[in-house]
């Protein structure tokens, strides 16, 4: 994102700061309109064997892409998750205060375009795919045989980001980045279960402890162009938030400051980034801004153990106000056995497959601005986005190789796991 995108995207939203301050906590969410005949295909569906698959959101085209969860990684259909884009544009051009925010999400972490898709998981009877909309504020719930809303939750604030599924697929928590709430909505109704408050910009959102805590990591301000080291403190209130998944009381607040600096790393962003828990959870993996590399987090010690310094592309420019949203490196996965790490070198254009122990990396996997990081369904392979190329990459863990890759729609973000009827191939069409 260039210094320009970034000023005007820190005008237009300081610009209406005062008036959306405090916004409206949903109280429910919104009935979609039903269908004759819905009902009878949702039973159906929820009847049949269901296949394992991946979502890929294409932030920027409004829809979904879902392939093979392994192999060939082949395409098997894709949905439209902005059916109601008409709509939901009405209402944002009949309010000034929702407007600037729209335009400043389109000029800020939009790179210029509009964020339909971040976030995507499907409901356990893989009837539905839930999908947070950040230009849109909401959270929907899309029937995957007619392509319909079933419903659809408002967050408080003006934009949706990263989601997280309870490991029982009943709940998903979803992080409303302008208002500083994490939302948690009943995966099959859309009616919110409870919220909690964290930092400033709450970004990543992971249950543990089979679901009993729910982790957040606020990132703070990453649209403005005020990038430099010595004006970090204008970032904002920048921390992890562990709340109880049943009741959202707060847990434990972890300051990385407090933690980097006493690990002598004073240099580093505490903006933490996507990350990555060992099986047994007593280690978190974790990146943070504007840094080419990860850290290692001992939970039960409470204190980082370890840094890796990944390879630097000599390509990439190092003026941080030309680095997408404050990310040098975005995107990291777990092999299922805990033993390799896969990275995702965001402004570097690689990938690469870290050894836990010795953290020693493989040769790197070029790639084209890859925005995340996931584990395939068989767990062999750690699947990245593309989103500079439009195409998702599968790299095995075992040997740093690349195995596969697909083309999917425009500036893929987002790779989930999820199951859907065994022979689904895409919505109903008329």
């Amino acid at each position: 994102m260039s210094l320009s995108s970034t000023r005007r995207a820190a005008g237009a939203i300081a610009a209406v700061l005062a008036l959306a301050a405090g916004g409206a906590l949903p109280a429910h969410a919104e009935n979609a309109q039903s269908t004759p005949g819905a009902a009878d295909t949702a039973d159906t569906a929820g009847s049949a064997a269901l296949r394992e698959v991946m979502f890929v959101g294409n932030n920027w085209d409004g829809t979904a892409d879902v392939i093979e969860a392994e192999g060939d990684f082949t395409r098997i259909g894709r949905v439209d998750v902005v059916p109601d884009k008409e709509e939901r544009l009405r209402e944002i051009h009949l309010n000034p205060v929702k407007l600037a925010f729209f335009l400043g999400i389109r000029q800020g972490p939009g790179e210029g375009h509009d964020q339909f898709v971040d976030d995507m998981y499907a409901t356990p009877d893989g009837r539905a795919m839930v999908v947070s909309r950040p230009s849109f504020a909401d959270v929907v719930s899309i029937d995957l045989a007619t392509g319909k809303l079933n419903w659809r939750f408002p967050v408080s604030g003006f934009r949706a980001d990263h989601m997280a599924v309870s490991p029982d697929g009943s709940r998903v928590a979803v992080s409303a980045s302008t208002s500083g709430t994490v939302h948690v909505l009943d995966i099959e109704t859309g009616e919110q279960a409870g919220s909690f408050t964290t930092g400033d910009k709450p970004h990543e959102n992971v249950f543990t402890d089979g679901g009993r805590y729910l982790w957040n990591m606020s990132i703070g301000e990453v649209t403005t162009a005020l990038d430099a080291p010595w004006l970090d403190w204008t970032k904002g209130d920048r921390r992890i938030t562990v709340v109880d998944a049943r009741t959202f009381q707060q847990v434990k607040v972890i300051d990385m400051r407090q933690r980097l600096d006493a690990f002598g790393r004073r240099d580093l962003s505490d903006a933490i980034r996507p990350v990555a828990f060992t099986p047994d959870e007593s280690k978190l993996y974790f990146q943070v801004s504007f840094f080419h590399g990860f850290l290692e987090y001992d939970v039960a010690a409470d204190r980082i153990t370890r840094v890796k310094e990944l390879p630097k592309n000599p390509a990439t420019s190092e003026d941080r106000t030309t680095w997408v949203n404050d990310s040098r490196h975005h995107g990291m996965s777990m092999s299922p056995r805990g033993d390799k790490l896969c990275v995702a070198g965001t402004m570097d254009d690689y990938a690469t497959i870290v050894d836990r122990a010795t953290l020693r990396e493989s040769p790197p996997v070029p790639a084209s601005k890859p925005y995340w990081a996931t584990v395939s369904g068989d767990g062999r392979s750690c699947v990245i986005s593309e989103s500079g190329a439009d195409a998702v990459t599968a790299i095995d863990f075992a040997t740093g190789r690349k195995v596969a890759t697909v083309s999917v729609g425009d500036h893929p973000q987002r790779v989930r796991v999820a199951r859907v009827p065994a022979d689904w191939t895409g919505p109903a069409t008329r």
